[in-house]
């Protein structure tokens, strides 16, 4: 099992025709992802990397069945309505790229998702990793150099930064640490899934043991999770890193999601609340693939 994704999810790609599309596309099937339609309106009939593309979702369900997973890359002032058409396509995870999606449109997406059951990862998400699997969205760039970061085994990663879910990922595979699924939930200050619900799905998946998170300043994602931890809502061994521990109050750290503001969302906050519960936090990121091997090895 693996979360969220894996060979057996039917994809469609909205905005296969474009640059990005197109790319991420090459790479998702060049992984193993089952990649069955695109979608572009004004472009039905054409092909893209042997995919038929067609101009409307309920279009490409007619001619291909089953379709389990959108992902999206269509530019940030189209995501709402690529995203609200496979939401009443009843497709029931959504994969939203692109960033800069206005916050109004990230609150129409999550109140139509959460009507039709459906869940979304992102918006501004490199997207998930099930290794060995399958991919949605762009992590690893290349298939090669996805299957020759990261090697399989029993470990989550779970990260509010998109470059550094891959950088975990490799340096954690370096140390011999075997991984699950790599989750990048997404940089904005409103996401679909957040950690504490990344969380709650490797809970359930027997195929993870136990997780890494990279965490950041800036709202309570972290905190959150601790909140989970306390209820026993998530059991699994956790070690942690929190980015941004110089950033003052006001100071964006790497993205829109990562400020502090009114002091909330502290380091110093989030440090804490996860160790009083019980997760191993790292100070250095330097020190994470080494802290990790021996936490969760038992060594």
């Amino acid at each position: 099992m693996a979360i969220l994704i894996d060979e057996s999810k039917r994809v469609l790609v909205q905005g296969i025709t474009g640059r990005e599309g197109t790319a991420r596309a090459k790479l998702m099937l060049e992984f193993g992802t089952q990649v069955v339609a695109g979608c572009t309106p004004g472009k039905g009939g054409a092909e893209v990397l042997g995919v038929p593309v067609f101009d409307t979702i309920e279009e490409a369900r007619e001619n291909v069945g089953q379709i389990d997973v959108s992902v999206i890359f269509v530019p940030a002032a189209l995501v709402k309505s690529a995203a609200l058409e496979a939401v009443a396509a009843g497709i029931k995870l959504l994969v939203l790229v692109p960033d800069r999606v206005p916050i109004h449109d990230v609150m129409e997406i999550s109140r139509a998702a959460r009507e039709k059951g459906t869940r979304f990862v992102g918006p501004n998400t490199l997207g998930v990793l099930s290794v060995g699997r399958a991919v949605l969205g762009m992590i690893g760039g290349r298939a090669q150099s996805a299957r020759e970061w990261f090697k399989p085994g029993r470990t989550g990663v779970a990260s509010r930064s998109g470059g550094m879910t891959s950088s975990t990922g490799y340096y954690l595979s370096k140390a011999g640490i075997g991984l699950s699924t790599l989750v990048h939930v997404g940089g904005d200050s409103i996401v679909g899934t957040p950690l504490p619900d990344v969380m709650e799905l490797f809970e359930a998946d027997d195929d993870t043991d136990s997780v890494v998170m990279f965490g950041e300043i800036g709202g309570t994602q972290e905190e959150r999770v601790a909140e989970l931890i306390e209820q026993k809502k998530f059991t699994k061994p956790l070690v942690a890193y929190i980015g941004g521990a110089a950033a003052k109050e006001g100071t964006r750290f790497s993205h829109a999601g990562a400020i502090i503001e009114g002091g909330r969302g502290t380091h110093a906050e989030k440090v804490r609340r996860l160790r009083e519960v019980g997760v191993t936090v790292v100070e250095s990121f330097g020190d994470l693939p080494e802290t990790a091997r021996r936490t969760l090895n038992g060594g």
